[in-house]
């Protein structure tokens, strides 16, 4: 699948381009002597841009590749084939030096608070490692005293800056690792379901405070969710993942009020609506079987086995990737 032709203006260049980017994991078997059986195609060839200052949401269910592509794109994982641009810099031919700049100008909000912080260590040495590797500050003081600022941003107290990860709540905890992932003033991030973890109350405060830091910084995301209904609040473009492709991608008004691919129209209709009126009336869309593995993945269209449209070339051909109205792209052989 190509990426979606794109004309920016001069000063609107892409920030994160991705082409045909796949990441393959090998399977093996054997004790002794291990053979290569095959290989779970966790992200297979997807392409998209990200302009500055943009929010490009990933969508999809457990298991489509979401976290694994966002990983793959800041190099967290090795590519195995296609190419990855962030601020001008090719990540899988980057050298030593641009991998540094790199590290500081892209970071990752990790879906785990639980996983991602280090038991051992106080939320001052957490907050403060990125200040210390990419030496942005000139002494201990002054890291400090960034440090309580950063704390200060995401709704922690400054007093509780010697404590250790399980001394926090799993929102507290996640709220660590947004103000890590913003220590070293990046312009890109990662956002791997940044919010799942946090309690229904907490959220929309987090996700203020996201949009907030946007608009003061100018920052990029990539925010990769499950929850529909805040894609749509936070993003400007919306992604649709299936089994390691991209299915759909538009504007985000466009995509809800007018998803094209079948899969898109099934996700939807899962969103609670909290009119009972319309929810008595909508048509909740149940898909047939499970998810296919992605170690064998069906021929031509990935999601044909389960769509209720497909015809016969549906399991022959592998959709292309169109542009049906200006912005909105598909891929999928019924969509006119």
């Amino acid at each position: 699948m190509t990426d979606a032709p794109s004309t920016p203006s001069l000063e609107a260049l892409p920030l994160v381009q991705v082409r045909e980017l796949k990441k393959h994991f090998p399977v093996k078997q054997g004790l002794i002597i291990e053979r290569e059986v095959g290989s779970v195609k966790a992200v297979d060839g997807i392409s998209f841009h990200i302009l500055p200052g943009e929010t490009l949401g990933l969508v999809g269910e457990s298991g489509c590749g979401k976290t694994t592509a966002g990983r793959t794109i800041l190099a967290l994982y090795p590519i195995t084939s296609g190419s990855v641009s962030i601020c001008g810099i090719e990540v899988d031919r980057a050298n030593k030096e641009e991998l540094e700049i790199l590290r500081r100008k892209a970071q990752i909000i990790f879906q785990d608070p639980y996983a991602s912080l280090n038991p051992r260590w106080t939320v001052s040495a957490i907050i403060g490692e990125p200040l210390h590797v990419h030496k942005l500050l000139p002494n201990e003081k002054a890291r400090i005293d960034r440090v309580h600022e950063l704390m200060l941003l995401v709704g922690l107290s400054p007093r509780l800056i010697n404590r250790f990860p399980h001394e926090f709540s799993g929102g507290q905890r996640q709220r660590i690792g947004v103000a890590r992932a913003l220590a070293s003033n990046p312009e890109f991030v990662v956002c791997d379901e940044p919010i799942s973890a946090l309690d229904v109350s907490i959220q929309a405060q987090v996700v203020n405070l996201m949009e907030d830091l946007q608009d003061e910084f100018n920052l990029t995301y990539l925010f990769i969710a499950h929850d529909l209904s805040m894609v749509r609040h936070i993003c400007d473009r919306v992604a649709v993942m299936y089994l390691g492709v991209i299915v759909e991608l538009a504007d985000r008004n466009e995509l809800y009020e007018n998803p094209l691919h079948p899969y898109t129209q099934a996700l939807l209709s899962a969103v609670p609506v909290p009119d009972p009126k319309k929810s008595r009336v909508r048509q909740r869309i149940i898909l047939a079987g499970d998810v296919p593995s992605p170690l064998n993945p069906p021929s031509g269209c990935r999601f044909h086995p389960r769509c209720p449209i497909a015809k016969p070339h549906c399991a022959q051909l592998i959709p292309e990737w169109r542009e049906i109205t200006p912005g909105h792209w598909v891929a999928c052989h019924e969509v006119k």
